[in-house]
């Protein structure tokens, strides 16, 4: 889950991708597996979002590695799947690549993502443009990709922004969900940290705008594979 402050004004990561996909509640299900709820088989769903969380990959939680096995599965079953920020790097992890703290550090706020070559004929991201913006905030990222995936966008702070593994799985670092009213109440409630850590966080806040096309894939993807199902 978000800080409180964030699900107080916004929801939790599972409200603000249904708001930012344009998706009912009843088109959505939402398994709360760090809760203990149980991952029905990959055949009973169209598509699955693997959401971000504030937890971290490398620890290792029994609920994140019983659902790193569950996408194993769902990958091999060519379940149609999108993870974002945690759920990106769990993906990664789950197929043999390397998740980690970032040796640079934390990336936060809108920053821009460049499109690489792969991404021209990509069915989500090939109609984005070549630079856009998106919102951020993250200390673990995908160090090394699994075998077989192609990176199809990144940032200066992180080369694996847009990861595609399989025709039907795809992932991002950013959080194609925010806007700048969550992003800011996530800079509001981590001032402090993220001060110590040497960002200049009323910077980080004038430097806040729309980012339209980052939500754009969340849109695509669920045109794509859940809206069509």
């Amino acid at each position: 889950l978000p800080p409180d402050a964030t699900q107080r004004r916004h929801g939790g990561f599972a409200q603000m991708i249904r708001d930012a996909a344009g998706l009912s509640d009843a088109e959505v299900r939402v398994v709360a597996v760090h809760e203990g709820e149980t991952l029905e088989a990959p055949g009973q769903y169209c598509a699955a979002l693997i959401t971000g969380s504030p937890a971290m990959v490398t620890d290792g939680a029994d609920w994140s590695e019983g659902t790193a096995a569950w996408t194993r599965a769902a990958v091999d079953a060519k379940l149609p799947i999108l993870g974002i920020c945690y759920g990106h790097q769990l993906i990664a992890h789950a197929l043999g690549g390397t998740v980690g703290y970032h040796p640079l550090g934390r990336e936060v706020g809108t920053q821009p993502v460049e499109l690489l070559a792969a991404a021209q004929n990509d069915p989500i991201v090939g109609h984005l443009p070549p630079t856009f913006f998106a919102h951020l905030i993250h200390q673990q990222s995908v160090l090394q990709l699994p075998p077989g995936a192609q990176v199809l966008a990144r940032s200066s702070h992180d080369p694996h922004q847009i990861v595609r593994y399989a025709d039907h799985v795809l992932s991002t670092q950013y959080h194609p969900e925010f806007c700048t009213g969550v992003m800011t109440t996530y800079l509001n409630h981590y001032e402090p940290k993220l001060g110590a850590e040497g960002f200049d966080v009323p910077t980080l806040r004038a430097e806040l705008q729309p980012t339209p096309h980052a939500q754009q894939m969340l849109q695509g993807f669920v045109q794509r594979y859940a809206m069509a199902a």
